[in-house]
């Protein structure tokens, strides 16, 4: 009873940004996603009769605290779908920043859910492990498709009609996305208790919630017609207005540093200069900035030399899951 799978991360291009039930994670709004080939996480799981609890092993270290407790909850939702109460090794390697703004999350739970599933029997669709995937990290439901793909919210409480559906695969539309990578280290506010700070104290996040609906149908109407300046700037005024939420919250925060806006003003200077390049940043420092394949090297170089940038990796459309 073993199996092994791939996930890539993917980055929001309409964020995910609060939650109207924290304990099966339903959002409170849609959300809207690309695929990146760039970063991954590779999960083999394999239930075991002789085990008296879990195994996990992340990157060649022992987990512990809240990363171990956050697979064995998920563990558990799988263990309960099969009816078998077996316990499981789980060895992940982890190719993103952890913390860091990069959606970790996102591919190591969507790697779990799809290896989970399938060592212990269980045959599911893409939408059924979408919304499997749901509860283990709300944007990982997302990385189960390549190329574009939207989060549906849903409206029952029970979750069933919250899952990520596909919009455009992975081979549509050669669009790339440059990570910026300023700071690796774990962030001081976390996703989820940024979330919470912002649902329950900020001010503008009614008004972030009320400007969703027009920003999906706008960048929806973008991908169709490959119109890469409506893509980008849905996308980065998006990003503005959920980072906006933060400094409207009690207490306020922010997840950026001062290399952040170096790198935001770099991406606004280029476009002055006539080269179609937009940004966008998730719960993190990182800046993602999105171009079309003949500007990459110029790009890649302008922003490498910025002081502050310790890398930068290029991606592409990634695919959805794969069984290794």
């Amino acid at each position: 009873m073993k199996a092994t799978a791939k996930a890539h991360t993917n980055i929001a291009l309409i964020k995910y940004w609060g939650k109207r039930n924290e304990a099966i994670i339903l959002p409170t709004n849609n959300s809207l996603s690309l695929t990146l080939d760039g970063y991954y996480t590779t999960t083999t799981v394999e239930f075991d009769e002789s085990l008296s609890q879990d195994q996990f092993i992340l990157d060649e270290q022992i987990a512990s605290g809240e990363q171990y407790n956050r697979v064995t909850a998920f563990l558990d939702i799988i263990r309960q779908m099969a009816g078998k109460q077996l316990f499981a090794n789980v060895t992940s390697v982890n190719e993103v920043p952890t913390a860091a703004g990069f959606a970790s999350s996102a591919s190591g739970f969507a790697a779990l859910a799809a290896a989970g599933s399938k060592a212990i029997g269980l045959h599911l669709s893409e939408k059924e492990l979408s919304r499997l995937t749901r509860r283990g990290s709300g944007s990982a439901c997302r990385s189960i498709y390549g190329g574009f793909a939207e989060w549906e919210m849903g409206m029952r409480e029970d979750g069933e009609d919250s899952y990520a559906i596909p919009i455009a695969p992975a081979n549509y539309w050669d669009i790339r996305v440059a990570a910026v990578v300023l700071s690796a280290t774990k962030k001081s506010v976390s996703s989820r208790a940024g979330m919470r700070r912002t649902v329950e104290t900020s001010p503008f996040f009614q008004g972030w919630l009320d400007s969703i609906s027009y920003d999906l149908a706008e960048i929806k109407q973008g991908i169709k017609a490959r119109d890469f300046q409506q893509v980008g700037e849905i996308a980065e005024a998006n990003c503005m207005k959920m980072h906006a939420t933060t400094l409207g919250a009690k207490p306020p925060f922010t997840y950026w540093h001062d290399t952040t806006l170096v790198v935001m003003q770099k991406v606004w200077e280029m476009r002055s200069q006539g080269i179609p390049v937009y940004f966008t940043i998730d719960a993190g420092p990182n800046v993602k900035v999105l171009y079309l394949p003949e500007h990459e090297a110029y790009i890649e170089q302008t922003l490498g030399e910025l002081q502050g940038v310790t890398d930068i990796r290029l991606s592409k459309p990634g695919q959805g899951i794969t069984y290794i």
